[in-house]
């Protein structure tokens, strides 16, 4: 399996991911060393959620006579994270498709993140620069969906915008009061349907490893992520079953209208990732890039409207 930064190589019981030597402006991969220390990193920080899968990290090998072995002796060449497989059937995205959800999935996994969340130390940084965070990405999501050459609805883009920077000028106050209760945490970062799996104790895989900064967030903002991506699936009701759980277990309450901000923020988000990627890609497979960046301004466009009600 191959993604922008990684290949991921499948055995029967096993899974090996190995980095891709790139660089990006959000992370390094250029020399063995940096993919090393993010293999470690990876499997350090994932144990957090899925102790259990996370089984290491080993070198890829080459002899004297040129044989390739993992773990083996001779000149390290690759280093890769070793993982246990998990049924894909049971992952979080594929039983929404299949509609077998249940309710208490959803509350196994909001414990698991309740728990989690309670467990983190705050990231201590100031109200100022936790909301200049959401502005200057905001502000990147308004330039890179707006390039006339992805054929984006630019009215859209510039409502949600203009709905998403007045919501953070009016209400300034509710970031403020997050930072100075201790909520900002080093979560997840990543928190996506198809990186939760439903298994009698829920595992969730795949953090985002390689750039800290972007797991520093409110434990409301990652659940209005993870929210936000399951009704994009047609399932609504994971969102308030997470948000109930995780209350009943923090007594932590966000209000209704910065939840919809994260949520408007993330689709805008995800719809830029959705469109960066068909860059990479030649013009005749741009449609299906284009199409998903659509479905998130669309979630976005609802969350939007409700901001305006807040």
């Amino acid at each position: 399996v191959e993604t922008h930064m990684s290949w991921v190589f499948l055995t029967d019981r096993y899974a090996y991911k190995m980095k891709k030597p790139v660089r990006y402006d959000f992370l390094d991969f250029s020399t063995l060393a940096l993919r090393q220390r993010d293999c470690e990193e990876e499997v350090r920080l994932n144990r957090r959620f899925a102790p259990d899968v996370y089984l290491g990290t080993v070198p890829l090998a080459v002899d004297a006579h040129g044989n390739l072995h993992l773990g083996g002796a001779g000149e390290v060449i690759e280093w890769l994270v070793k993982m246990r497989r998990l049924p894909a059937e049971r992952m979080l995205d594929n039983m929404i498709r299949q509609r077998s959800v249940q309710v208490t999935d959803i509350g196994n996994v909001a414990m698991l993140l309740a728990r989690f969340y309670q467990g983190c130390s705050p990231v201590e940084l100031s109200s100022e620069q936790y909301r200049a965070g959401f502005t200057s990405a905001m502000e990147l999501n308004l330039r890179e969906l707006s390039v006339p050459e992805h054929a984006l609805p630019r009215r859209l883009i510039e409502q949600l915008h203009a709905a998403q920077r007045s919501f953070i000028s009016r209400e300034a106050g509710l970031f403020d009061a997050r930072v100075e209760a201790g909520k900002i945490v080093e979560g997840h970062g990543d928190l996506r349907p198809e990186h939760v799996c439903l298994t009698p104790v829920p595992v969730i895989i795949d953090c985002l490893e390689f750039n800290r900064r972007l797991r520093i967030v409110d434990p409301a903002d990652e659940l209005a992520f993870l929210a936000m991506e399951c009704e994009r699936l047609g399932a609504p009701y994971v969102g308030d079953r997470l948000f109930q759980t995780y209350t009943q277990v923090t007594h932590d309450r966000s209000a209704a209208g910065l939840v919809y901000f994260y949520k408007s923020y993330r689709a805008c988000l995800r719809a830029r990732f959705a469109i960066g990627h068909a860059r990479e890609l030649e013009k005749k497979d741009w449609p299906k890039w284009q199409h998903s960046a659509g479905e998130y301004l669309r979630l976005a466009e609802g969350y939007s409207t409700r901001l305006a009600e807040t």
